[in-house]
């Protein structure tokens, strides 16, 4: 076993377990290599959270397989929440798997590299995953090097009728600050590293479990507090009904951290809300959010919503449809409801057609466009600070940058042209164009 490919698919949390898979496998003397020339062992690091997902997943691992009968990938192996999802019956449904893992197992792959090196094949999947990586785990970035996804949390015990993490997953656990501000200060030697992504399955809730209360504002304090070359740290995966006062505050006066929040709201209906299991009401997401724009200037908002979810009748959808037009999230993602087996919502009454969950995620996509074009319109002419993560894909002189309020992956980008421009750096840029999404500037 001398070279390795990986194919992370999922959320940025898989990413971070696929980027210490190959921490581990470059520990152990193995190169990275591409599927095109050839590699010993590729590994499909795979997501299950629902139905499009596993497909994905499936249909990764059957090409990667086709690959192996073709001579160019020697050994598959398959970790995460699918085999996670379906235990043994994986392992027995894929014979071109030489090693089967669950989402808490992927730790044990350098073990196994012998054993499958000489033909043998195994699945080891444990009952409830109970793994959580530290800032000793080594990792390989497979993202570009100026900004980094940096898990504080897994598992997840918030229990939504609709959501099969806590299987896929286990129980919510926390890391200690001093591990995450540790993997920190690792990341960010050599001063390339600009921007941190703090990332769970619910990152407000960080610490409860570990010191009795939650304590994100003070991991965050204390990644302030000292000098690295990060200027942006950004917060994913909050949830509406573990705000406190004191992490608001944090956020507000701390100059590093970005003025930007991922806040899944998934629906606004009271009924649907409790149907959800999510635990906090209308009123409870109204006053938050007018709370968190009025301490936080300049705040920019992302959320999710789910439509189509069992029971949602017109006057559930309409009544979210005003919300999100008279709120104005900044950004904002919609999902159709999908039933998964095991999960309390899958047997509720009232299940919604397809076509109807189809037709309200249009409008609310419709709506959310309009929204975005004219908030877009209010840059044209200013000037922004941007930082680029590249050149753009096809082009010599244009180059894909973001603004603090814009996440990687999942946000808009800024296309900057100018002199000087590079992966990494932060620079001034002033709108002279915006589209439904994105904005268009030149370097000042």
């Amino acid at each position: 076993m001398k070279t390795f490919a990986i194919i992370s698919l999922g959320c940025s949390r898989n990413l971070v377990d696929s980027e210490v898979v190959a921490g581990m496998l470059k520990a152990h003397g193995l190169k990275r290599g591409g599927l095109r020339e050839g590699v010993d062992v590729c590994v499909v690091n795979t997501c299950a959270f629902i139905a499009p997902a596993r497909e994905e997943s499936i249909d990764s691992i059957m090409e990667v397989a086709e690959l192996k009968r073709e001579g160019r990938v020697k050994r598959l192996v398959v970790c995460g929440c699918l085999p996670q999802l379906y235990k043994e019956k994986l392992f027995k449904e894929l014979p071109e798997a030489d090693l089967v893992l669950g989402a808490g197992d992927f730790a044990k792959l350098p073990g196994f590299l012998a054993g499958i090196g000489k033909g043998k094949r195994y699945s080891d999947i444990s009952a409830m995953p109970s793994y959580l990586y530290d800032e000793t785990s080594p990792r390989f970035s497979l993202t570009p090097k100026h900004y980094a996804y940096v898990k504080v949390s897994e598992g997840c015990g918030n229990l939504c009728s609709y959501c099969i993490i806590s299987r896929l997953r286990g129980q919510f656990r926390s890391r200690g600050v001093n591990s995450v501000v540790n993997e920190v200060r690792g990341l960010s030697k050599g001063g390339a590293l600009k921007e941190v992504n703090l990332i769970g399955q619910d990152t407000t809730l960080f610490g409860k479990d570990r010191y009795g209360a939650p304590a994100l504002h003070g991991l965050l304090k204390t990644l302030c507090s000292f000098e690295t070359s990060v200027e942006w740290i950004r917060i994913l995966y909050t949830h509406p009904a573990h705000y406190t006062d004191v992490l608001i505050e944090t956020m507000r006066d701390e100059g590093k951290i970005c003025k930007y929040l991922d806040l899944p709201i998934q629906h606004i209906s009271d009924r649907i809300l409790k149907r959800m299991n999510r635990r906090v009401t209308k009123r409870e997401i109204v006053a938050l959010i007018e709370k968190l724009r009025k301490r936080i200037p300049g705040l920019i908002l992302r959320t999710s919503v789910i439509v189509g979810f069992p029971g949602e009748t017109e006057r559930d959808f309409k009544e979210l449809l005003g919300f999100l037009d008279e709120t104005k999230f900044e950004h904002l993602g919609s999902f159709v409801y999908s039933r998964e087996n095991g999960t309390p919502a899958a047997r509720f009454d009232g299940q919604v057609p397809e076509a109807l969950k189809q037709e309200r995620l249009g409008a609310v996509m419709k709506l959310q466009q309009q929204i975005s074009r004219r908030r877009n319109r209010r840059y044209l002419g200013k000037t922004v600070r941007v930082l680029i993560d590249g050149r753009e894909e096809g082009s010599r002189d244009l180059f894909a940058g973001r603004t603090q309020g814009d996440a990687p992956e999942v946000d808009g980008t800024v296309s900057v042209t100018g002199r000087g421009l590079k992966a990494g750096i932060f620079c001034d840029v002033r709108v002279t164009d915006t589209l439904e999404y994105d904005l268009v500037g030149e370097r000042v």
